[in-house]
C-alpha cells in the first residue's frame, strides 16, 4: 500500500509557469533595445531612470530588456506618436 501512494506522488505533473517560458528568450542590452525601438540609448536610459518602460536588473547595474515586454510599449510609444 506504501508503493502505491509514492507512486501516485511521483505521476502529479508540476505546473508550469508562463513566465517560464518568457525566460527563454535571450535579454536585450540598452543599445540593442533603443535600435527595437528607434530612439537612441540615451532615450532608453532615460525612461529606465523615470520607471517608464519595463527592464530587467541583472547584477545590480546591468540593464536588459525582453522584447516580448518591449513589443506592447513600442506599440503604444508609436500610438502616441500618430496622436500628437
Amino acid at each position: 500500500m506504501a508503493a502505491s501512494q509514492h507512486s501516485q506522488l511521483a505521476i502529479v505533473p508540476t505546473p508550469r509557469a508562463p513566465q517560464a517560458e518568457q525566460n527563454l528568450e535571450p535579454p536585450m542590452s540598452v543599445k540593442e533595445a533603443a535600435k527595437f525601438l528607434g530612439v537612441s540609448p540615451q532615450t532608453v536610459y532615460l525612461w529606465v531612470e523615470r520607471k517608464q518602460i519595463p527592464h530587467l536588473r541583472v547584477m545590480g547595474r546591468n540593464i536588459r530588456f525582453l522584447k516580448s515586454d518591449l513589443e506592447p510599449f513600442r506599440a503604444s510609444f508609436r500610438q502616441e506618436m500618430v496622436n500628437v
